[in-house]
């Protein structure tokens, strides 16, 4: 018996555009925070650099004719602020808007909605120059981007995603500073998150005003799968502790306009907070059409001290992160499929009313194209398989689940691992720049073309 998904249920395949595109110094495009952190020495592997990446630029349309051989009804793809607005300021790059305008011409030509997230990641230097996401004029010039992106390209786009992962952007970007701009401040995270909430915010309230009204409005959100190791009253408070600065930082101002009670007392020695502003809740807490949730593992977390500098602010010294028990992705990511069951479990439960997508979902593997030029990825498959199952249990669990977006389409660079790890159902050989379907995707292919799993 077939474990097949609703009718009219979204299959996609999602990229983001420093991780695809290339052309980076073509038709007016302008440095981004990730051309300046991959040119910095020691911060991405092998000092792989976006400027080529997989060509996208020169090449979209051979791709999205892969995306039409996929079957893929929607295609997610992120647009790059520096190649529609140079330097975050200013008025709309033509050239800039006419590739992007051409790709959802030529996926509408295909019959694959346009699906298009505003930001994912990559901040205009000169933005970061001014002080970044930390600063609240960062949150302001986001609006103005998001009011040339929708005068550019409303008429075609399906689905507008302000924000990829605000989560990464913030902690990562400005706590660990392991991905750009690379620094380590965790009062400069916090302000960073409640930035991008705002950004956020603000964005949505320029897109309900210039597009039309069928129009859907979402945002992106990493959120964790938290497990407490044992329990023991400190682990479970270790994992209320990463439950408040990796979901509830976002969550409860967007959903409920406030911020987690526990989140202000454990970072109280970090700031009072003074930078969210009267109405700034009620901005970032204006209703959305969907949420979507990218998720590929579960996080497993205990009393301790984890490494610092830390992207969890007022947490590292008190929580570790203990190795999850079963098999690992070449990321060295535990995979289990429970955890996104739990997840969609809890948002119904959470957020009722709320219509849930799956924006990122996918494993990384060690690919190769073997003599015959086939690239038989079964880890993959398995990986796959296991995560749209669980996606199926949580839909019969009353979970409203409207669409899957398997990370990603193709290889590509991926942020500070660089070209050494492979997230594709399509293998590129970024020498010659050829693609080569995987077994991944005509898997994907059967599975979109029967609605469904086997079972």
């Amino acid at each position: 018996m077939n474990a097949l998904f609703p009718a009219g249920f979204r299959w996609g395949s999602a990229t983001a555009a420093y991780q695809i595109e290339g052309a980076a110094h073509e038709d007016g495009r302008t440095p981004s925070v990730w051309d300046t952190f991959s040119r910095t020495p020691g911060k991405v592997r092998n000092g792989d650099t976006g400027d080529i990446a997989a060509d996208h630029y020169h090449r979209m349309r051979a791709d999205v004719a892969l995306m039409k051989e996929v079957g893929l009804t929607d295609y997610r793809f992120s647009v790059s602020w520096s190649r529609i607005q140079p330097t975050g300021r200013g008025p709309a790059n033509q050239k800039g808007a006419d590739f992007y305008r051409a790709l959802c011409d030529e996926l509408l030509e295909a019959g694959i909605r346009p699906v298009a997230t505003l930001y994912h990641w990559d901040l205009p230097q000169e933005l970061e120059d001014d002080g970044g996401w930390p600063e609240r004029s960062t949150a302001e010039r986001f609006a103005e981007y998001a009011g040339l992106a929708a005068e550019a390209l409303g008429d075609r786009i399906a689905t507008w995603t302000t924000l990829n992962e605000p989560w990464c952007a913030a902690f990562l970007g400005y706590g660990s500073g392991v991905h750009a701009p690379g620094r380590t401040d965790e009062r400069a995270a916090l302000r960073a998150a409640h930035h991008l909430n705002l950004a956020h915010g603000l964005a949505a309230r320029v897109l309900r005003e210039a597009v039309p009204p069928s129009t859907e409005l979402s945002l992106t959100l990493n959120l964790h799968a938290v497990r407490a190791l044992s329990d023991a009253p400190e682990d479970v408070d270790a994992a209320r502790r990463i439950d408040a600065v990796g979901n509830r930082i976002f969550l409860d101002p967007v959903f409920r306009g406030r911020l987690p009670a526990d989140l202000i007392e454990d970072t109280r020695h970090l700031t009072d907070w003074s930078f969210v502003r009267d109405g700034d809740l009620e901005t970032v807490s204006a209703p959305i059409d969907s949420l979507g949730i990218n998720y590929y593992s579960p996080s497993v977390v205990a009393a301790g001290t984890s490494e610092t500098p830390s992207p969890w602010p007022g947490a590292a010294d008190r929580v570790r992160f203990p190795p999850a028990p079963g098999p690992r992705t070449a990321m060295d990511w535990p995979v289990d499929a429970t955890g996104l069951h739990e997840l969609l479990v809890r948002l119904r439960d959470e957020l009722p009313g709320v219509p849930l997508l799956i924006t990122e979902n996918g494993a990384a593997y060690d690919d190769y194209a073997d003599p015959e030029g086939r690239v038989r990825d079964p880890e993959r498959v398995a990986y796959l398989d296991a995560h749209l199952a669980a996606t199926h249990r949580a839909i019969a669990d009353g979970v409203d689940v409207r669409g899957y977006f398997l990370w990603s389409l193709l290889d590509n660079f991926e942020w500070a691992y660089g070209y050494g790890k492979r997230f594709g159902i399509v293998h590129v050989d970024f020498a010659s720049q050829r693609r080569t379907p995987k077994d991944s995707a005509r898997w994907y292919a059967e599975v979109i073309a029967r609605g469904g799993l086997l079972r």
